[in-house]
């Protein structure tokens, strides 16, 4: 039986062919599913009851179940959702005064191992599939009504999206399909922590949206104590990929830098930093890091991380401190996930 939130557009044309369709339907499939995000083949009223009938017969639209939601202060949502596998996995609403993002995972765990994060504790147990990313999206926004349209994705959740290829492309081809959800690609990011293959990959075949690279150290002996992966692709491969990547100024790449107290956030760490990105079309992101019980590290001071964005800026790179949000909740990855476990 196919999962037929699992099939991009074309899939979709040729699976109603199989099935004897008019060509016409899969158009007007796709709109249920994405635009009026129904929940059952039954409510597809302008088909008959017997080609309803027909594909709940022949596909099925697994629907995630919602285990917990957290809402911020800041109005920040947390989401822990079931798998029908019964695995779980994280999303993150974030409002903002003129948009909405959404943070969606893409693997159950995740492999790349980095020590500040909270979800590599568990490990890896599984890629999503394709209708399993693109769920999240359609669930959230059930959840905040029509009047709050999330209009940006952010490829940031749990998991490393390029481990997953070809189940997060097909997920950007639903979003960002006219006839399904509609997102522009400039709003949605990929990001990862630097996998060269993948991303030598997405420059060919995704690269109408934006690349993040969580970088988090400047020098190989630092970034592989906190990103084991730097062993497979150091620094110095990844900043040959993305020279290769088809950048500019108008479509810059974002460097993801976790500011860890004593780690990483030296003025000779920015210097370093600046060294190696130089040339390369980018703006940095400096995160202070959201601290978890038991949590390795401590976020740099303020003053400090103000200290590191100035070097960044004299030397006329883009560099903005990007602010926690939902620090009243489980919003760090993987918190909340955690902490219902324990308490089941």
């Amino acid at each position: 039986m196919v999962d037929i939130k699992n099939l991009n557009i074309e899939e979709l044309k040729d699976f109603v062919k199989e099935l004897g369709f008019e060509p016409y339907r899969a158009k007007q499939i796709a709109q249920w599913l994405y635009k009026k995000r129904i929940k059952s083949f039954d409510e597809m009223t302008n088909l008959s009851k017997k080609a309803r009938e027909l594909l709940s017969r022949k596909a099925r639209i697994d629907i995630l179940k919602t285990v917990k939601v957290e809402e911020s202060s800041d109005g920040t949502r947390k989401y822990l959702f079931e798998l029908p596998d019964g695995n779980r996995i994280e999303s993150v609403f974030i409002p903002e005064k003129d948009w909405n993002t959404l943070c969606v995972s893409t693997q159950v765990g995740c492999p790349a191992g980095c020590k500040f994060c909270l979800t590599a504790k568990d490990g890896f147990t599984r890629n999503l599939t394709a209708a399993e990313i693109v769920d999240q999206y359609i669930h959230v926004q059930r959840d905040v009504g029509e009047n709050r349209r999330i209009s940006n994705v952010v490829f940031m959740g749990m998991g490393e999206p390029l481990l997953n290829f070809d189940n997060v492309k097909k997920a950007v081809e639903i979003m960002t399909h006219r006839d399904m959800l509609d997102l522009s690609t400039r709003k949605v990011t990929v990001s990862t922590v630097g996998v060269v293959p993948g991303i030598d990959r997405m420059a060919k075949e995704m690269n109408k949206v934006k690349l993040a690279v969580s970088l988090h150290a400047t020098t190989d002996e630092q970034r592989e104590k906190i990103v084991p992966m730097n062993r497979r692709w150091p620094i110095g491969e990844i900043m040959k990929a993305l020279r290769r990547y088809p950048a500019d100024n108008n479509r810059r790449i974002m460097i993801e830098y976790v500011m860890l107290k004593g780690v990483n956030d030296s003025l000779e760490d920015a210097r370093r930093l600046v060294k190696l990105i130089k040339g390369i079309p980018v703006k940095v992101n400096l995160i202070p890091f959201n601290p978890y019980p038991g949590a390795p590290f401590s976020p740099t001071p303020r003053e400090d991380i103000e200290k590191f964005q100035k070097v960044l800026w004299d030397h006329n790179i883009a560099a903005f401190i990007r602010d926690s949000r939902g620090q009243d909740i489980s919003a760090a990855c993987g918190m909340l996930r955690t902490k219902e476990k324990k308490s089941a």
